[in-house]
């Protein structure tokens, strides 16, 4: 996924079906079928030594005498479908033992196949499979035919039915995993536009899979971010999006979670702020637009550091070369302007914030100048503090604190923080926390490496 737009002015573009590659292709049929066998109307006889009996498959006289001239039929240079396929069918009453049932679904599920008869094909191949005598080594791959055919007919719950029994056979091939079915089993509800079922089918998934420490196959998310994203599916969208970057930190993740949560929502200027902050970070920032909307939501009278920062990033860029854009100018020219000034009234924002009169707003714009010039504990303490205080969005304070404590590289507090956040703010306080997740990660990592190491 790479240049998300908003879903309310796209295409649904996406795949319906993630096809196998044992899909069924150019009528061929991919079953070992086990037609007739042994001598004709061959009674049941035993034949023992000294560790076990086997015994030659059952027929009677009556389903020989037809079965042979059908089969041969099947086999004509150009079989006569039209007749054939009633007359194959015509069998079925005088299939009554396991065997004889046994071939006459294979008799069936070819003449499907050469007739390009699906729902003969599936007639044939549950037969077989309601006879039980299918080798156990083959079972998961007849159900994973029997799911694609019933799939092709738009039969979903019978698919569902048989996709399950090959996924519980644990059903794999040279180009085909459990994983794959399981995906295949969340597109079933896809197809019938359960999406939310479907979600939730591959978020379980998902969780055993980190339940048993496995890995999680990065398509599962993208699957699931895709479809969340283009249905605008909340707030499961977010749930897929941080575990996401979690798992697969990739910068054009990064951006694609970024990007997806600014279209999905119409954020006022400070709530999209922090989500920019966020973008800035994690190094997602590179269109021309990115910076602007940094631009105008940081405000170059209210934070002009923070600002002139910004511009000098897009300009080392290359996003807005410098000179390039006026209002770009302007707003640098204003910010620079600043910056003395507004360094040199800090500590009396610092004194007014400490004081125990001092109302919400002032001690949180102390901590949102703080923020901005880098002096993240001073901020922390801050934000702290307006929780405390009447009138407090608590929301706000919340998201900010967590950031501070990122900056002070103390990202457990940060998740625990962020974890209290809800409202409109809770996508980006997600995101935020993800991005806290990688860093603890990143800090466990180290810590085991430097416990691993010898002593000097």
């Amino acid at each position: 996924m790479t240049n998300l737009s908003s879903p309310r002015r796209r295409s649904a573009g996406f795949a319906r079906q993630l096809a196998l590659a044992v899909a069924l292709a150019s009528g061929t049929a991919l079953l070992a079928v086990p037609g007739f066998v042994g001598e004709a109307h061959a009674q049941k006889k035993k034949k023992k030594d000294d560790k076990e009996e086997a015994a030659k498959p059952v027929y009677s006289k009556e389903f020989v005498a037809a079965y042979q001239p059908a089969e041969a039929a099947t086999k004509a240079v150009a079989p006569d479908f039209a007749t054939l396929k009633p007359q194959v069918l015509a069998l079925i009453p005088l299939a009554v033992s396991p065997d004889e049932r046994q071939a006459l679904g294979g008799l069936i599920f070819n003449t499907g196949i050469s007739a390009k008869d699906p729902a003969m094909q599936l007639q044939g191949v549950e037969m077989m499979l309601a006879t039980g005598k299918i080798q156990p080594a083959e079972v998961g791959r007849f159900n994973v035919v029997a799911f694609q055919i019933a799939q092709s007919l738009s039969q979903y719950d019978k698919a569902r039915t048989y996709l399950q029994r090959a996924i519980d056979n644990n059903y794999s091939a040279p180009n085909v995993t459990t994983s794959d079915l399981q995906m295949n089993m969340a597109e079933l509800f896809f197809s019938e536009d359960r999406n939310a079922e479907g979600l939730q089918y591959l978020s379980d998934a998902i969780a055993a899979r980190k339940a048993q420490s496995l890995p999680v196959d990065p398509k599962w998310y993208r699957r699931g971010v895709s479809v969340a994203y283009t249905n605008e599916i909340v707030p499961q969208v977010y749930d897929f999006v941080t575990a996401w970057v979690i798992d697969n930190p990739a910068p054009e993740n990064w951006r694609d979670a970024v990007n997806l949560t600014r279209n999905l929502n119409d954020f006022e200027p400070q709530v999209l702020l922090d989500l920019l902050r966020l973008g800035k970070e994690v190094d997602t920032l590179k269109e021309k637009n990115d910076f602007i909307f940094y631009i105008e939501t940081a405000d170059a009278r209210r934070l002009p550091q923070e600002v002139k920062d910004i511009i000098e990033q897009a300009s080392a860029q290359g996003a807005i070369p410098k000179g390039s854009d006026s209002w770009v100018e302007e707003q640098l020219k204003i910010a620079s302007g600043r910056i003395a000034a507004d360094r040199a009234d800090l500590p009396v924002l610092e004194r007014d914030a400490n004081g125990s009169s001092a109302t919400y707003r002032t001690v949180v714009a102390a901590g949102d100048a703080f923020l901005s010039y880098g002096e993240s504990a001073k901020a922390a303490g801050f934000y702290a503090k307006s929780l405390t205080l009447a009138g407090v969005d608590r929301n706000l304070a919340l998201t900010r604190l967590g950031i501070a404590q990122i900056a002070m590289g103390d990202p457990a507090a940060a998740r625990e923080t962020l974890a209290q956040v809800n409202g409109v703010r809770l996508p980006v306080a997600r995101l935020w926390d993800a991005y806290a997740a990688q860093q603890q990660g990143g800090a466990m990592a180290k810590d085991e490496m430097m416990a691993d190491k010898p002593a000097a």
